[in-house]
Formats: structure tokens, C-alpha cells, sequence
């Protein structure tokens, strides 16, 4: 029975290439896929991960009807075998209704892949709609890890390498950019605490965090 399955995890675990292995696999074996991705880092189009690997994608647009851009696309002669939907978080609720209509009414099985909550700790409607109506919910097994090691959970905006806690929710930016609108991925602890890797070293740095007495 074809399946809308949500593959999930914190940034920088392995969700886009994990989306390109899928479309890599059944490609291999003469397979088609429709492929849509939104606001990837790699711009306009795609779909790209940070190993370095990219494909062409269809870019979702503000109300845009998914299934009817699939019923259109299979009337006109055009196949699809499959559906991946990238950077999934950034759907709205409707759009996500029309994934799950594709796999119930078109038999396709639709692979979206996506985190689940924003720098704020609160859930994407795309994500919270994806967790409300999949078939199957996959947290991703390659974990991503904090600056202190321990297996990050939460994304985290920064400016400078500072923890933010306000703004719009969705803000286009990528990992490691220190000195502009990025991410980070931290564990709970630290991100309750608003501690990034930069904020860290700092107070490792500071001779009021841990004095020592000289001998």
C-alpha cells in the first residue's frame, strides 16, 4: 500500500541526503519521481545536501495545490512513480492535506522529509500536519550532536554566534555561519540555557567562570 512516510530530525542529521539516496535508489532501478523542495540552501529549484550532492526540484510556492500540479502533470503524458517533498516544515497545513490525498487517491507513495520544530522549540504547522496525518513518522539515525556531544534535539537561530529567541519563523539560513543569520544544533540543556558553541567558549575564556587559586 503506497505510504505518506515523514522522515524527521534536528538540522544537520542527514535528512536532505537521505531524501537524494531515496530518489538515487529508485531512480536506479527505472523508477520517476516528482521531487519538491522549498527555500533550499542551494537556491531556487533544488535539492541539495551538505555533502554536496544536488538534484533539480520543483519549488513550492505559496498556495500552490500539489496534488492538482500532480493530476496536471499525469494528465499531460507525464509520469510519476513517487513523490519526495524537501524542507517539508515550510508547507502549510492545506499543502500537506494534498500530499496525503496524493497517496490516498493517486496510489503514490510520498516521502517528506523535514525538522519538526523551530528555533523557538515550537512545531512547524507543516510538521505538526505531517505528524497529525502520516502513515509512518522516522526520526532520523544518524544524530546530529551539540558542541558538548551530547545528541542534539533543538535548532537554534543565531546572530554572531548569539542564541535568538524572536523573530519571524521562518528565516532561510544554514549551519556554521557564525557571523551572519544562521543555526545551530544544540541538546535541551544548552538550548534552554541559550548557549551556543560561540557563547561557550567565551565563558571558557572568562577568569570570573572558574577561578583558580594560585599555589
Amino acid at each position: 500500500m503506497p505510504e505518506l512516510v515523514f522522515f524527521s530530525g534536528t538540522m544537520d542529521c542527514g535528512k536532505s541526503t537521505l531524501a537524494l539516496q531515496i530518489e538515487h535508489n529508485r531512480s536506479a532501478r527505472g523508477l520517476k519521481g516528482m521531487i519538491f523542495s522549498r527555500d533550499d540552501r542551494a537556491g531556487h529549484g533544488k535539492l541539495s545536501s551538505r555533502l554536496g550532492l544536488v538534484t533539480d526540484a520543483v519549488e513550492i510556492h505559496d498556495g500552490q495545490d500539489l496534488y492538482a500540479y500532480l493530476v496536471d502533470h499525469l494528465s499531460h503524458g507525464g509520469r510519476a512513480d513517487y513523490v519526495i517533498a524537501d524542507e517539508a516544515q515550510f508547507l502549510a497545513e492545506e499543502q500537506i492535506d494534498q500530499l496525503a490525498r496524493v497517496v490516498d487517491d493517486l496510489g503514490l507513495d510520498v516521502y517528506a522529509f523535514g525538522i519538526t520544530t523551530d528555533f523557538r522549540s515550537k512545531l512547524f504547522p507543516g510538521s505538526q500536519r505531517l505528524v497529525e496525518l502520516a502513515d509512518r513518522v522516522e526520526v532520523l539515525q544518524v544524530e546530529a550532536l551539540c558542541w558538548c556531544g551530547a545528541r542534539a534535539t533543538h535548532n537554534a537561530r543565531t546572530a554572531g554566534g548569539v542564541m535568538v529567541v524572536e523573530g519571524a519563523q521562518v528565516v532561510v539560513g544554514d549551519v556554521n555561519q557564525a557571523d551572519t543569520i544562521g543555526y545551530e544544533v544544540l541538546c535541551r540543556r544548552h538550548h534552554r540555557r541559550r548557549m551556543t558553541a560561540a557563547s561557550a567558549k567565551a565563558a571558557a575564556l572568562s577568569p570570573d567562570v572558574l577561578p583558580v587559586q594560585a599555589v
